[in-house]
């Protein structure tokens, strides 16, 4: 609340915070890819850090993202809908893709 209006504050531009612990087993595996894959493609130096706005490229640290993002996707395939695991498949792809044109 604002303390001079007795208003709650505007928290329009904030992120909604996701309750982990309400997620079940495979929708937390799938948030983990998720984070790592943002990892990947900072270290990969295709995207800034959001925090510093700069590229910071750290190439071993893209391959132990993209090799854990393999691993849970293997993990977790049998039990997830097919067209989850494509697209979840074709993210692997793309990220392989863009690592090795970055090792070049």
């Amino acid at each position: 609340m604002n303390s001079t209006t007795n208003e709650p504050e505007n928290k329009e531009n904030e992120p909604n915070p996701v309750d982990i612990s309400s997620l079940d087993i495979y929708q937390l595996v799938e948030l983990f890819i998720m984070l790592l894959s943002e990892q990947a493609w900072r270290h990969i130096g295709l995207r800034a850090d959001p925090h510093t706005n700069k590229i910071n490229k750290d190439l071993t640290k893209a391959h132990v993202a993209i090799d854990c993002i393999i691993s849970l996707v293997d993990k977790i395939e049998s039990n997830i809908d097919k067209k989850e695991i494509e697209s979840l498949r074709k993210l692997i792809t793309d990220l392989q893709i863009n690592y090795a044109e970055q090792m070049k």
